[in-house]
């Protein structure tokens, strides 16, 4: 069946409002808990993984929610003017304003990062909102990636050009360079989980691949140490990429979203 045109939401007012894309499937049991995906940097709601997850959900009756973050996708923004914290301002907006329900969040990469700062940000701020979290399915979560996987990990000239330029254009292994900003970097430090010891509160899955060169295996098993409680699972894949996107890659993806679905 043709997938209908996504919808969009306002993010954001004057000069900061965007259109967000998204594409949301409701069902008619209120009681089933729907999916939400989180894509990562770079990537959208038409990703390979993405559209996986919602043919698995609907096959299956669930709801599902994907969107483009500003700047990606089928969203309005320009992908330079993305920050951590205006990507999870978008977040936020889809969750409370177009999901209801209890929801299962899948973040991917950068995704996982949003998906971890935006339950920290409900339990704070709004715990009606954080309760319908029901659980997380994290892939190669890119936790404080702009800090760690990033700056830190970039040489020194890439470092002054975007202190003295404003932007350094970081090459690809999936295509062409793309730019980092400075405030992509300065943002980023106003939204770390800084390993400061964080309880999620519900199920927590991780699923990391050991061939990653994007997001190292030791860097996600850091998660283990600071995310507190006695509900976070690491299942390692000793043949996995970063994108863990082949078939056997997705069996294991579905098999634990299947868990709390």
């Amino acid at each position: 069946m043709q997938e209908a045109e996504p919808q969009t939401l306002v993010v954001g007012t004057g000069g900061t409002a965007r259109n967000i894309a998204y594409r949301a499937r409701k069902v008619s049991q209120d009681n089933k808990p729907g999916i939400v995906w989180l894509p990562g940097f770079m990537s959208d709601m038409a990703s390979t993984k993405a559209t996986a997850v919602a043919n698995w959900a609907a096959a299956r009756g669930l709801p599902s929610t994907r969107f483009d973050y500003s700047g990606h996708g089928q969203s309005g923004g320009a992908f330079t003017d993305g920050t951590i914290g205006r990507w999870l301002e978008e977040t936020h907006a889809v969750f409370t304003r177009v999901t209801t329900g209890p929801q299962i969040i899948i973040g991917s990469s950068m995704g996982g990062h949003i998906a971890l700062l935006l339950l920290r940000k409900m339990l704070r701020e709004e715990p009606s909102e954080a309760h319908r979290v029901k659980a997380m399915v994290l892939i190669a979560p890119a936790w404080d990636m702009t800090e760690e996987l990033m700056w830190k990990r970039f040489p020194q000239e890439a470092r002054r050009e975007i202190i003295e330029k404003g932007r350094y254009d970081q090459p690809s292994a999936y295509g062409s360079p793309y730019p980092i900003t400075r405030q992509l970097i300065e943002d980023g430090r106003q939204n770390l989980l800084a390993r400061e010891p964080f309880d999620p509160g519900r199920p927590v899955v991780i699923l990391q691949g050991l061939q990653d060169p994007d997001v190292p295996a030791a860097h996600t098993r850091e998660l283990l140490g600071f995310l507190t409680g006695d509900n976070v699972q690491l299942i390692e894949i000793a043949d996995g990429e970063h994108r863990l996107s082949r078939p056997q890659d997705l069996d294991v993806l579905f098999a634990e979203i299947a868990k709390f679905a």
